[in-house]
């Protein structure tokens, strides 16, 4: 009879680890959480010292009694849950469900399931820590205090099923600050200008690029502008000024963090968020190899650290060296610092947990998925373990009269890391090497080649941008970046069409409330302050308590005065100008998970519903119906003519109603001005309505 019971989270791993530990250890699972605040209610005594009142989850009795009955077999039980905060916080909450207080009890953590990180583990157990514990029960109480406080003000203002919460609520606002800097956004425009040289014994033409006098960079802004220098340019002579060549070296890039593997998974791979740590959390938990079992083949998968162990270290110069040559090495510890980081360290970088167990040799047991992210993964780290790539560039100064012309190409002299891991943004990197030219010697010019632009918007959220984003303004940790983003899709805040997130009108109205009622809690300032305060507690510097009682007085001043104010603008159903056709009553504009429809107010006894088209006061453009407000399937809004689709009109910004003196096609409202939807016109104007109403 097994002495030793270890209890993990996920059945996933219980097979694996069994077969490392051996016939005096038994294994099972809890199934991820065993207690939690009930959903009835906010479950925290907010009366008697913010004390939560943690119930069992539904559904686990069965499963408890059977742990244990293991228990009472057992002589040492190991709990053997994730790394992290939430892990130590269910091995906590397994002490106390499974009444462990009369029996010797250690926790253990690994970072990769292998059978070396096992056993070290079982070596080195542990108390559980409460200052992790802690962490986990503030950022719980937090989140549930947010949620079950601000989600009814939000059912009284819009419609019942919304949600708030303290990341989701930022990132939210995230995506509508882009969207209005996005809407309100002006081009500008500017000037390309490109010199097709031809030079006595050279192949080919040489191009090179407008820089500006010989003193300083010059913008051209508009044709009245390009024409002046071109008239100037046709007459001058082309001569080298300068020719100066360097090297440049390209580090490797850190190995992947939470974070960076979900950016780099969505631009390369074209995963969602949330695919990338399903298939990630397979990788790690263990994937059964011919010919040698089950076994983890990635480190722990939620971290926001890119260091790297000394163990591991070793064993990837060793490959290096022996498949790619001593000097592809890098000296020192390779790309793994984190540099003054606040990071929870407690585990490494994402990286293979052995580098020997290439891409190839794990295809045939890897479903596509986890291959193409198992290679993405190893090539990375193992790039983080090789020397930088090196580049001769050169550089040249063309001077044409009183402007100047570059030249700036380079050529890769040592590929170092880039034999393993090339980024996308790389590969377009470098161009053909310039040789024999000469300083003085001059050049016939063939052409000039000149170009307008207009400045593009910032570009709309990707899931990947928003990781990015988030991360940097220390909003959310690891774990939560995908179900963040995950919950503001499926509630219908945000809309995903490829790989962009646009906010939705329902996303609008609740991120309008927010900001109305809840300023602090939607600021990121605030938001990343609490994150902080979450690592003090962590460390054991602050009580948990204490950011709990600074917290919920304020929450719930904030609440009371919103349920207040926010009644007298509750959302009540408008009636519309458009009579029912099957029981003569006007129909009334409803709002549902999609954004507003037409009802008939004579419900349950008359069901009639249709779309609700949104006029917006101007004619079409095109036809001369009237301009509505639209949606695409997804839920992003768009303006479109009534007629269609036999009209196609459609429009992101909102037609004024009034014809560009230019062109003559449609101006568009954006922020304070009007602009000519002709992309190639470029022709702005202020709005008059909103100096009027300024005044």
């Amino acid at each position: 009879m097994a002495k030793n019971l270890v209890i993990v989270e996920s059945p996933a791993k219980v097979k694996t680890i069994k077969k490392f530990l051996g016939s005096n250890y038994q294994v099972v699972a809890s199934n991820g959480h065993v207690r939690d605040l009930p959903k009835s209610q906010l479950g925290i005594d907010v009366e008697h010292n913010y004390e939560p009142k943690y119930i069992t989850i539904r559904g686990k009795g069965e499963l408890l009694a059977a742990l244990r009955k293991e228990v009472r077999k057992a002589d040492k039980v190991y709990l053997a849950t994730d790394p992290d905060r939430e892990g130590e916080a269910i091995s906590w909450h397994l002490y106390h469900v499974l009444k462990l207080e009369n029996k010797k009890v250690y926790r253990i953590a690994f970072n990769e399931i292998t059978k070396n990180a096992v056993k070290e583990s079982i070596k080195n157990a542990r108390e559980i820590d409460m200052n992790l514990v802690n962490a986990q029960q503030a950022r719980r109480m937090l989140d549930r205090m947010m949620g079950y406080r601000i989600s009814p003000v939000l059912w009284k203002k819009v419609k019942r099923g919304l949600s708030a919460g303290r990341v989701q609520s930022v990132a939210l606002r995230m995506v509508a600050d882009r969207e209005e800097e996005i809407n309100t956004f002006i081009p500008e425009e500017y000037w390309s200008l490109d010199a097709l040289l031809r030079a006595e014994g050279m192949r080919g033409v040489l191009k090179a690029k407008f820089y500006g006098t010989k003193d300083e960079r010059i913008a051209i802004t508009s044709k009245e502008q390009m024409d002046q220098v071109l008239e100037q340019l046709r007459s001058v002579s082309y001569v080298v000024s300068e020719i100066k060549k360097s090297d440049r070296i390209r580090r490797p890039p850190a190995p992947f963090t939470t974070s960076t593997l979900q950016q780099e998974a969505s631009k390369q791979l074209n995963f969602a968020t949330q695919k990338t740590m399903r298939v990630a959390q397979q990788l790690y938990e263990g994937i059964d190899i011919r010919g040698n079992g089950t076994v983890g083949v990635i480190t722990y998968l939620r971290t926001d650290s890119v260091r790297v162990s000394e163990e591991a270290q070793v064993m990837t110069r060793e490959y290096i060296t022996q498949n790619y040559g001593g000097e592809y090495v890098q000296n020192g510890q390779g790309s793994g610092s984190n540099k003054g980081k606040k990071v929870q360290d407690a585990h490494e970088a994402i990286r293979p947990t052995d580098v020997f167990r290439t891409p190839a040799m794990l295809k045939d047991s890897l479903t596509r998925d986890q291959f193409r992210l198992y290679q993405l993964i190893w090539k990375r780290f193992v790039a983080s373990q090789m020397s930088a790539a090196r580049y001769e560039t050169t550089s040249v100064k063309i001077d044409a009269g009183e402007y100047r012309f570059t030249v700036q190409t380079s050529k890769l002299v040592f590929d170092g890391f880039k034999s393993v891991y090339v980024e996308p943004d790389e590969e377009k990197e470098g161009a053909t090497p310039i040789t024999g030219l000469e300083q003085g010697q001059q050049f016939q010019l063939e052409d000039l080649d000149a170009q307008q632009h207009f400045t593009q918007p910032p570009a709309h959220y990707t899931e990947a941008a928003l990781v990015k984003a988030m991360e940097e303004l220390s909003i959310g940790r690891p774990s939560t970046y995908a179900p963040t983003i995950t919950t503001l899709v499926n509630r219908r805040y945000v809309a995903k069409e490829g790989r962009t997130l646009y906010i939705t009108e329902l996303g609008e109205a609740v991120n309008s409330i927010m900001l109305e009622a809840f300023p602090s809690i939607v600021d990121v300032n605030f938001t990343a302050n609490m994150e902080a305060l979450l690592d003090k507690i962590e460390e054991g510097v602050i009580d948990w308590k204490t950011v709990i009682e600074n917290f919920y007085p304020d929450l719930d001043e904030a609440v009371q005065e919103a349920e207040e104010k926010l009644a007298k603008v509750d959302i009540a159903d408008e009636v519309s100008d458009v009579q029912c056709e099957e029981c003569g009553r006007m129909m009334v504009i409803k709002y549902g998970p999609h954004g507003r429809f037409l009802a008939c107010p004579g419900f349950p006894e008359c069901r009639n519903t249709k779309p609700y088209l949104e006029k917006v006061g101007v004619a079409c453009p095109k036809c001369g119906g009237a301009v509505v407000l639209r949606k695409t399937k997804k839920g992003r809004k768009f303006y479109g003519c009534e007629n269609g689709p036999e009209c196609d009109f459609m429009s992101w910004q909102k037609p004024s109603g009034k014809n560009c003196p230019k062109c003559g096609q449609a101006l568009l409202e954006k922020g304070k001005k009007l602009v000519c939807m002709n992309a190639q016109c470029g022709y702005v104007e202020e709005r008059t309505d909103m100096k009027d109403s300024e005044n």
